[in-house]
């Protein structure tokens, strides 16, 4: 039986790809902050989910919460990152943008690197990391949001770049959504807003495929072509 990891599987992508994991007869283990929704999901599990309470933003005590839950599972394949926050915050207030700061740059920041440094003691892994289109440029509903997200797949490129050039056993996947039915899309007159079904759907089939980068879903990447060819006074016009 493969094994997995999901951090942040209590709600949204995360949830979904724990239970679309399970359904696959994988083993897996998913943290989160809300330890009755923890209780939820491992109850419907049949025995195949392993929870633990986590918040990537506790930095001094994520290390050790993390290795018990892979000592317990022992040999980890594949770890999803789907932890993350998402604000609108045109007034750039303060605290909303070192929340964000502090959960999608800091706590993703560790969490990727200890994972990275299991996967290399064991000698082989999959992690893979749920960015955003958002990354591609910079927002002005979501400064810190973007600006985050543009750091997380940057992270996940550079580690790839030293799995290769250190000749390691590990894949890195770099999953970038568009809109897609959770509390995280937010904002008026949202398009092409997936269900979450079918987001996870397209997700699984990138994780057994160890793709490099995925958009999600598929029709997203003609919106991250135009997106990168855009000039800025086109931007700054949205």
């Amino acid at each position: 039986m493969k094994k997995a990891i999901i951090i942040g599987g209590t709600s949204g992508i995360g949830r979904g790809l724990a239970e679309k994991l399970v359904d696959n007869n994988w083993l897996v283990g998913i943290t989160g902050r809300r330890t009755k929704l923890l209780e939820e999901v491992k109850e419907k599990s049949n025995n195949q989910i392993l929870i633990l309470e986590h918040d990537v933003t506790e930095i001094d005590s994520s290390d050790v919460k993390l290795d018990s839950l892979f000592r317990k599972l022992k040999n980890v394949d594949l770890v999803i990152v789907s932890s993350g926050i998402s604000e609108l915050n045109q007034a750039l207030e303060w605290e909303i943008e070192n929340r964000v700061i502090q959960t999608n740059v800091n706590g993703i920041a560790k969490v990727y690197e200890f994972v990275f440094s299991k996967f290399k003691e064991q000698t082989y892994g999959h992690l893979v990391g749920i960015s955003s289109i958002a990354s591609i440029r910079g927002n002005r509903y979501c400064p810190s949001y973007s600006a985050s997200k543009a750091f997380q797949t940057n992270y996940l490129e550079a580690l790839r770049c030293m799995a290769k050039n250190e000749k390691l056993n590990i894949k890195i996947t770099d999953v970038q959504p568009g809109f897609v039915d959770t509390p995280m899309a937010k904002g008026d007159g949202l398009f092409w807003v997936a269900p979450v079904s079918k987001a996870v759907d397209q997700i699984y089939s990138a994780i057994l495929k160890k793709k490099r980068k995925v958009y999600i879903t598929k029709r997203w990447r003609l919106i991250a072509m135009i997106m990168k060819l855009a000039p800025a006074w086109l931007l700054e016009k949205m």
